[in-house]
This record gives structure tokens, sequence and C-alpha cells, in this order.
């Protein structure tokens, strides 16, 4: 039986051993009685090559090998669907391990390519600009589940193989859910996604995106030393706790607080914080919001990213008109900050900033629902 087939039940009491941390596997091997550099042997042969069977693994004994058979496994998280947009953007629907769907997305451009991290199945953060919110929270991810999108990006491209190009330059948790309300499957997941046993990016190069649940980002800062961004959105904190209910907790000035400690922390004077901001029409996007915003930032090491909001189906908000952009764009630049315009990309797919959960989503939860209906039917006809 293969690893695939195995009943839930079985695959549990297995170890998945993708989600451990170059720490967490030494330890685990230190337990079955091995030496711990067994666990850079596995870490390349699962992160570097893609190999899922231990029977592959070459390098480790037969009777190691059938020792990890009977208690471990290497498992990702499985690919439902897969989606390329006509941008060349693409986009996997994947079931988590413990069951329930979230999205990826991979963003090539030139020589970069960005893959968006899913960290929960949900969010319950509902704010009214993201589609995530909407569906309401399920359950956090493992980190199996979270190292495992980047696993299968790189192998929807068959990249394991040597001599090809690397997929994944760039990592950004900014998928569906809150990356600081799964706190540590998370800060283990990005390990691995920095550690030269696993996919060695750049610290630089993975990005959190928070929407500011301070004391996380606090307990953050001594423990990683990712990049970070934040979801501001408003340059107050009366639009913001419309747009960002959290905010309600951690107001703006707590949270800028916070991002000002992250930094410091790092002891790297060049780094900055990315401010994220959704210009939604006739609600954040006029003259005055971008005069607010640059003199709340005055003083904050950051860039700003400017993101057009794109529509999503029972949204009340509309895009705002590329003239409204370029005016606020322009407020910024003058004020003497980075500023950017995200482009949107994978529209056509739903795969754009804000539209995670999309449209294959609600299909397929519109099915189970439909099923369900009728199986319970079933059961009451079989009662009668």
């Amino acid at each position: 039986m293969s690893d695939s087939t195995l009943p839930a039940s079985q695959a549990q009491e297995r170890a998945n051993l993708l989600g451990m941390t170059r720490g967490q596997l030494e330890a685990f091997f230190r337990d079955l009685g091995e030496k711990p550099f067994r666990a850079q042997q596995v870490m390349k042969w699962m992160h570097h090559q893609g190999v899922r069977s231990f029977s592959d693994m070459t390098n480790l004994s037969k009777a190691l090998r059938d020792k990890l058979e009977q208690c471990a496994e290497v498992r990702p998280p499985e690919v439902v669907s897969c989606h390329d947009s006509s941008d060349g953007t693409r986009k996997w629907l994947v079931r988590s391990i413990e069951g329930g769907l979230v999205e990826t997305v991979l963003i090539p451009d030139g020589d970069r390519a960005t893959l968006c991290v899913s960290s929960q199945v949900g969010c319950s953060l509902d704010c009214s600009f993201c589609s995530t919110g909407k569906q309401g929270f399920e359950r956090d991810l493992t980190a199996a589940d979270i190292i495992g999108q980047v696993w299968l990006a790189i192998d929807s491209y068959d990249a394991f193989k040597a001599g090809k190009d690397r997929v994944v330059t760039n990592v950004v948790m900014m998928g569906m859910g809150e990356p600081l309300l799964n706190f540590d499957p998370v800060v283990a997941a990005m390990e691995l996604m920095m550690d030269d046993l696993a996919y060695g990016i750049s610290k630089r190069r993975v990005t959190l995106s928070t929407s500011g649940v301070v004391p996380a980002l606090d307990r953050l800062s001594e423990v990683s030393s990712v990049s970070l961004a934040i979801s501001l959105h408003a340059p107050n904190d009366a639009l913001r706790n419309q747009l960002v209910p959290i905010n309600r907790k951690y107001p703006i000035a707590q949270l800028l607080d916070s991002c000002r400690r992250y930094l410091a922390a790092q002891g790297d004077k060049k780094r900055v914080v990315t401010v994220e901001y959704t210009l939604i029409a006739g609600v954040n996007d006029q003259r005055e919001h971008a005069v607010e915003l640059a003199g709340l930032l005055k003083d904050f090491p950051c860039k700003i990213n400017l993101i057009p909001f794109n529509t999503f189906g029972g949204s009340s908000y509309e895009r705002p008109s590329g003239n409204a952009v370029s005016r606020f764009w322009q407020v910024l630049i003058d004020a003497g900050y980075i500023v950017t315009v995200r482009t949107t990309r994978g529209d056509d797919i739903s795969a754009a900033c804000g539209q995670l959960v999309g449209e294959v989503v609600d299909r397929t939860r519109r099915s189970e629902r439909h099923r369900n209906r009728a199986q319970s039917d079933l059961q009451v006809i079989a009662v009668d």
C-alpha cells in the first residue's frame, strides 16, 4: 500500500517528517536511537530532491528505512486542482492533511517567482475587503501543510530534478489566514524555507504579512528574522476599525510601535516594513487619505505597497480608477516615500490579492452540501 492510499487513522499515527525543522528532526532521530546527522540526509531527500518514499533514500541503511516506514511518512497536502492564468500565474487548490481547502498562488515575474502561501483554512479576522474573511475560520494548518505548499509548487513544475531552475525565489505569508494566529507551525515552516538543507531562501525573501496581532508580533521578534509586512489599509483608527476589525483591539499606534521593536531586534538599520494599503474606491483612496497616511508614517522605516482592490462576489466595494491610484501614489512620492503599485495578477482565475478563496471552493462546498443533504435524505428514508 502506498503512502497516498494509507487509511487516515494509520497515517495520523505516523510522524510526518515534511514539516519538521532541522532541530525537530534531529530530536526525532535521537529518539529512534539514531545519530542526529540522519536528519540532514533525510532533509535533503525531502526538500532538495522531492523524495517521499524512504525506500528511495539510498544512503540510509535498509534497517533504518524499514524502521522509518513503520513510524514516519513524508506527506505533503493534496492538490485538488491547478489553474493557470493567461499572465503565467498558477493557482493550486490544496486539501490540508487534516482536511479543509486552501489556495496557493505562484506569481512569476522575470527572474523572480513569488509564492503566496496560506497559513489557515479560512480566517477569523473578517477584514471587510477580503473574500477569505467571508469564508470564516475552520482550522489552523500544520507546519507540513504550510511548507508542503512550497514542496507542491516545486513538484508541480517537475523542478526537483537536477539542473532545473529554481521555481520559488520568494515566499510571502499572505495567503488565506492570519499567520500570527497560527504561530508555531508558521515559524517552523518559515525556518524550513530559509534552511539551506531545505529551500535556502534568504530571510529578505521570506515575508510574513500580519493584520496586526501585536503580542504575537512581539514574540516573533524573539524567534525569527523574516521580512515583515503589515496590512494597514487606512490612515486612521476610525476607518481602520471598519476595514480591519482587529484594529479595535490593537490600534495603529500599538501596531507601529510593535513593528519598530521588531526592526530593532533585527539589528539591521537598513530593514524596513512593507506597508500594504488596499485602495477601495470612495472609501480610502482620496487625496486627504494619502496626505494623512504620509503624516502617519513619518519617521517610520517603511516602503508602501498600494493594492488596487480586486472585486469578488458579494462585495459592495469597487476598484478605484487609474487616476485615483496615480493621485494617491503621487502624494506619497512627493512626501519622500518609496511606493509601489501592485500589478493585478491572476485575476482571471480568482488568484489576485484579496480574492482567496475563490469560486473553486464555493463549487466544492456546494457539492459537499448537496452530497451531505442527499446522504441525510437517504438516512431518513432508511429509518422510515
